[in-house]
């Protein structure tokens, strides 16, 4: 240790992920920021497009693009920690965590066999 307080982070980004509608929806309440270590955050502007705000999908998008980058990353996102009932109503699950759980390890189960199936040349019918 040298006692120098080096940030191990190059940038930080936060992004407020308010309202609930589709991903591809443009919504007034998602919003992106952005700083680094000689700038005050400064909110980002989504991408030119005939949207006017940002959508989830952008969102995701520009963060996938963000973090492909060679720079340390801190990403910070304001968000419900609830999960939208309509994957509950879609899945035909009792909403709660427990049942979520129980149909996400199914899931992952299901997607490893695909990967494993597909890995040896076979045809998924």
């Amino acid at each position: 240790m040298t006692g120098i307080d080096i940030p191990t982070f190059d940038s930080y980004v936060g992004i407020d992920y308010s309202g609930a509608e589709t991903p591809t929806a443009s919504l007034k309440g998602l919003r992106v920021y952005t700083a680094d270590h000689g700038s005050p955050p400064v909110e980002l502007q989504p991408p030119p497009s005939p949207r006017k705000y940002w959508t989830r999908r952008g969102i995701a998008e520009w963060l996938v693009e963000r973090l492909s980058e060679d720079r340390p990353t801190l990403v910070g996102i304001d968000h419900a920690f609830s999960f939208p009932l309509r994957y509950f109503e879609v899945h035909r699950l009792p909403p709660d965590w427990p049942a979520f759980l129980d149909d996400f390890q199914r899931l992952q189960f299901f997607c490893f066999q695909i990967r494993q199936i597909t890995k040896w040349g076979f045809s998924v019918i």
